[in-house]
């Protein structure tokens, strides 16, 4: 490329045409010596998501494959299984010929079969109802048994909580992080995708225990502390580097450590303020997605109060 740019004066520009272009001629070349060629290229997930997925980590799409194996396996038709993936919060699109859906959290739909190239609707119709003997499975998400009472009410739905400490330790008995040691698992696939975040959660919370930040307003005001004393140092750590310039050998190995010294607790502050900025987005995060779990169990709540009026008009209209 550096040659043909002397020759030219411009260089190789390797855009996704081109890049098209030449995926075509190799695979002509492939086809013509009788090698193999990959059909039907996929996007490569990217390497935190694929190391995560390998290890068997809930991803967003081993939350979507376990719970659609559920639903598939747990009812006897279409329309039981709509409402299984429903009733566990899910958003779905099952029009034309590949059927997707998605968490409230996210954008945009997921197709089955990028989950698997398996799932078409053919085959899901064909699958379904395979552990279904006695009838369909019945979504359910429930909170953790284990919460102590001064977390029980540390969040209201569809209010900003404050109490942000608090609202740390109610979300982490959701998930199941506290107690230590419990078998509760959380149900709700918005929460199990939660726990692949389960190091940054803890930090946040150490964080906030050892600086005494309970509240949003103890969180802007930590904030605020450091980000003016960083913006101090910065300035010092310039004065350093000036005088650096005009002092003797002998003193710039004296600043130079100084400045040094300096860079280190700047670093540190910068630590401080990335905690704080993820403490709040994420307590943000957390309101919502409790918010989100809260209408899917009232919902479920309310379905289950119009069922039975359903079977008394049935057992009515069968009398008759």
């Amino acid at each position: 490329m550096g040659t043909a740019a002397m020759i030219f004066g411009s260089k190789y520009n390797y855009s996704k045409s081109e890049q098209k272009r030449l995926r075509e001629v190799s695979d002509r070349l492939c086809r013509e010596y009788s090698l193999s060629v990959i059909e039907n290229p996929k996007k490569a997930p990217a390497r935190p998501l694929y190391l995560d997925e390998k290890s068997g980590k809930p991803t967003r799409y081993n939350v979507y494959r376990e719970d659609l194996r559920e639903a598939i396996n747990g009812n006897r038709d279409l329309q039981h299984m709509m409402k299984y993936l429903t009733d566990k919060g899910y958003e779905i699109d099952f029009s034309g010929s590949h059927w997707k859906m998605k968490l409230p959290q996210y954008r945009h739909f997921t197709r089955l079969d990028t989950l698997d190239e398996r799932l078409t609707p053919d085959f899901i119709r064909s699958c379904l109802g395979w552990a279904s003997r006695y009838g369909n499975y019945k979504a359910r998400i429930s909170y953790s048994p284990h919460m102590p009472e001064q977390y029980k009410n540390a969040w209201k739905p569809h209010q900003k909580t404050t109490g942000i400490l608090a609202l740390y330790y109610h979300w982490c008995y959701q998930l199941g992080i506290f107690p230590k040691g419990t078998d509760y698992k959380p149900a709700s696939p918005l929460m199990k995708e939660e726990l692949r975040k389960l190091d940054e959660i803890t930090a946040q919370v150490r964080y906030m225990s050892k600086h005494n930040i309970s509240t949003l307003s103890d969180l802007h005001a930590d904030r605020e502390k450091n980000q003016t004393e960083m913006n101090k140092l910065i300035d010092y750590r310039q004065h350093l580097r000036n005088k650096v310039r005009r002092a003797t050998p002998a003193e710039k190995e004296t600043l130079r450590a100084e400045k040094q010294g300096v860079t280190e607790q700047i670093t540190e502050l910068r630590k401080r303020l990335k905690y704080a900025d993820g403490i709040e987005k994420r307590s943000a995060h957390i309101d919502n997605c409790l918010d989100q779990i809260h209408d899917t169990i009232e919902n479920q709540r309310l379905n289950q109060q119009k069922q039975p009026v359903k079977t008394d008009r049935r057992r009515e209209e069968s009398l008759r």
